[in-house]
């Protein structure tokens, strides 16, 4: 079964090299492995062509959305994981979870635990932030609990319930998982397959103003047919929550181009107590 492998960088040479050679030491084959570089400015297409991988490469800047759509684009494997550059795979990873679709047929997606790494040092996740199974919508509405760089779908399953937002800067990926965990249950491997390093410069997840397309993200499922009433209040809830937080952020560093997105989004979730009646 050929799993392709997507890994979407910018700017990041020097953990590419080590990621590349952590899914190259990977014990599963067949493998596809496609990088797509976001226009990166540093020596990363002169590093790649050292490695067996699909390269393709914007001419200019466009997001982890579309570098991961492209990758999609071009996939040819019934399964499909995605790496982010700065994060590594142990080699048993992707053996492990092709073994599990091939013992749960139904299952569409599947991710394992993971090591946190910040500074060189191992962190110890809070239990909010434990990766959960089964259908948990309920606790994908407060916080991102799928690990782009852990989990594994079938792609049939990417066909129906769309590709990453490409409108979204930031939070592309708490987008899509929100679409998946309203429809399908995510599974779990208990055993940490995944090394997520941390702490260092150009990290999309230290960008202010997330809670925003947070927000802006539950405004969209809200009009998800899929939603059953309990989920699409948690959702509206959850996106008046986080909105009020960035407004909050806004105010304080004088962004008044936040503060004005923030009063359109919120016209337009005011309006959806009467819907939710419908």
């Amino acid at each position: 079964m050929l799993v392709s492998v997507i890994i979407p960088t910018y700017n990041r040479a020097v953990f590419l090299k080590e990621a590349l050679e952590s899914v190259l030491r990977q014990s599963y084959r067949p493998l596809e492995i496609i990088v797509v570089d976001d226009a990166s400015q540093d020596p990363t297409p002169w590093q790649i062509v050292r490695y067996p991988v699909i390269y393709r490469r914007w001419g200019r800047r466009r997001g982890p959305a579309a570098a991961r759509n492209r990758g999609l684009a071009i996939a040819r494997g019934e399964l499909v994981a995605f790496l982010d550059s700065d994060d590594l795979w142990l080699p048993q990873k992707i053996a492990r979870q092709v073994a599990f679709f091939q013992e749960h047929p139904e299952a569409v997606a599947v991710q394992p635990e993971e090591i946190w790494l910040k500074g060189g040092k191992v962190l110890k996740p809070r239990s909010r932030h434990r990766k959960p199974q089964g259908h948990f919508f309920h606790r994908a509405v407060r916080l991102c609990l799928i690990s782009p760089s852990g989990i594994m779908l079938r792609r049939k399953v990417l066909e129906e319930i769309g590709p990453f937002d490409e409108t979204f800067p930031v939070c592309e990926d708490y987008e899509l998982w929100l679409r998946l965990a309203a429809r399908y249950p995510v599974h779990l491997l208990p055993e940490p397959l995944v090394i997520k390093r941390g702490g260092h410069s150009g990290q999309l997840s230290s960008t202010p103003g997330l809670d925003f397309w947070r927000a802006k993200a539950l405004a969209k499922i809200l009009k998800d047919s899929s939603l059953s009433p309990a989920m699409r209040l948690l959702a509206w809830a959850e996106a008046r929550r986080k909105l009020e937080i960035f407004r909050r952020g806004a105010l304080k560093h004088g962004n008044l181009k936040g503060l004005w997105e923030a009063q359109k989004l919120e016209s337009e979730l005011r309006l959806w107590p009467l819907a939710l009646k419908g």
